[in-house]
Parts: structure tokens; sequence; C-alpha cells
């Protein structure tokens, strides 16, 4: 693509709190392939109780603005709000893109078309290179599956995506009221407009793989809220319908995934000793019952938690 070709593009990340993976992500958009008379960053300060201002000043292309509603997808909208690109792309504080993520997602939009949007790998990395552990294997196993999404569901995460921001205009910003599956609620918009939705394997950004059992729990009650207030809403239903098949759906999740976990496990050839397998397989059959309970509560009248 020829610099005359080039257009304008306006990179938005939001924030809560995450200084130090702030920084990594900032640094990695200050060294782009793409010229950086066509790029501007805008960070949205969502609440953050860090000094987030301390990190942004030190990169010159950033703009640093502020959302006062605690959640990640009302941030996003006030970065699209400001922008100045008619191209946006998307990633999170504790992404580091590659070097050429910005002119290879841009070329990938620019030359498909009727296109959507752009949905680029995310590829997790371990604190421990060499010796991930059950946690983090769990993540890229189950998470951030990129591809499936665009695939199966018609969105992409974002974390890595590029779009136009004339598609906005036309289907509507993020909904701010959920908590999480916003980037889904938006993409399956997209898609029913008629737009094209690809994958692009080739436009990279790395994401930390979660590490503990704790923070795959955490993530996965965000989930299942984010999924269950989507479908509420889609639905306008005040609660989802209590009945039968209701019931009989939950009765039969009750027995343990315990083939599926071994068969996962067993596949896992990162983890290299016995007891790591058999601690991921523990992982996932925690993490099933957790979300299981979750939709429950949830049916039962409970308010999803961020």
């Amino acid at each position: 693509m020829d610099i005359d070709d080039r257009k304008f593009v306006s990179v938005i990340i939001p924030v809560y709190n995450n200084q130090k993976n702030l920084k990594l992500c900032l640094s990695a958009l200050e060294s782009q392939t793409y010229s950086q008379e066509l790029y501007e960053i805008i960070v949205i300060d969502n609440n953050s109780e860090e000094n987030i201002a301390a990190v942004t000043k030190k990169f010159k292309q950033v703009i640093l603005a502020t959302e006062s509603k605690l959640s990640s997808y009302a941030a996003r909208n006030q970065g699209i709000k400001i922008a100045k690109g008619e191209l946006l792309a998307f990633t999170d504080s504790d992404c580091i893109p590659n070097p050429d993520w910005l002119e290879k997602g841009i070329n990938h939009l620019l030359s498909v078309p009727n296109c959507g949007a752009i949905a680029g790998k995310i590829e997790l990395y371990y604190q421990n290179k060499n010796n991930p552990n059950a946690a983090e294997i769990f993540d890229k196993i189950v998470n951030l599956q990129q591809e499936k999404y665009v695939e199966e569901k018609h969105y992409g995460a974002t974390a890595n995506l590029f779009t136009f921001k004339r598609v906005f205009h036309e289907v509507g910003l993020f909904n701010s009221n959920l908590k999480s599956g916003g980037d889904a609620d938006w993409g399956n918009r997209v898609f029913a407009y008629g737009y094209k939705i690809i994958y692009a394997d080739d436009v990279i950004v790395l994401h930390p793989a979660r590490n503990s059992l704790k923070q795959l729990a955490k993530k996965v009650i965000r989930q299942t809220g984010g999924t269950f207030d989507r479908d509420r809403q889609n639905s306008n239903n005040d609660r989802q319908k209590l009945g039968f098949e209701w019931i009989l759906s939950y009765f039969i999740q009750l027995r343990p995934p315990l083939r599926s976990a071994v068969r996962k496990s067993l596949a896992a050839r990162e983890l290299k000793d016995i007891f790591s397998k058999v601690e991921l397989i523990l992982i996932i059959i925690i993490i099933h019952y957790l979300r299981l309970s979750e939709e429950i509560r949830l049916q039962l009248g409970g308010e999803s938690k961020g």
C-alpha cells in the first residue's frame, strides 16, 4: 500500500489501573511500521485509582480521555466519539501489538469488500515461557479463541479489532450496560447488517495468560453475567423463564466433564509432569461448576458481577 493511499487511524484503548502493562502496550504502539503521522492513540481512563497520566504523558501520540461510567464498553464509546480517524483499531491495555499490527490490520480492512471488521490473532504468552502452569494452559485452550469467535459466533474480541467509524454510525455503539460480551453483541449487529467479519492470522497482539484459578474464576463470573444480561436484553424479558426445560438443562450439566478434562489435559504437551496435568483436570471441572452455579444464581434473581 502506497503512503498516499493510507488513511488516518485512531487506536482506542480503555484502561482501569494497569500502569505497568499500559506502558508496554504504548511502547509497542510507538514502534509501529505504520507512519506515526497517520495514527493517534486514545487512552480512556475508566476511573483508575492509579495515575494513568503519569504513563501516557511519556508518549507524544497519546490523547488521554476519561469515562466515569465503570464499563470498558462505555470507555471505548468515549474513544470512538473523540476519534479523528475514519479507521478505528481496538486493543487492550494488557496487550502488546506486533510491530506490523497497524499496517497489516489496515491492509486487511481496506482490501476486503463490504468489510465490517477485521479480528486479529490474540496470542497468549506465559510468565515463564518454557514452563507454563495449569491455569495458563487452561486460559490458552479456552479463552480468546479469536478465529472460533469469527467463524462460529460472528464477532471479534476487542483486544484485537479493526473497523470503520461509519460502521458504528450505522449499527450503533457498544452496549455500555454490559459488563462482558459487549464485543459479541456489537459484532452480531454488524453481521446482521450484512457486513463481513474476517479473521486475520497475521494481525497479532500478545496477551498475558491468566496464571491462577482466582483470575480464571473472576473472568468466568464476568463472562457468565455478561452473556446472561445480553440474552435478557435481547429477549426483552426481565428474567429468562424458569421451567422444566431450564431445570433439565442444568441437571444434565451436573455430571462432571471428566472425559473432556482428561482429553484436554493429555493433549497439553506444554505441561511436563503428571501433577500439572491433574491440576489442569481439576481446574476444568472447577470452572465448569463455577459457571453452572453462577448461571443458576442469575436465573434465580441474582445480579451479574463486574
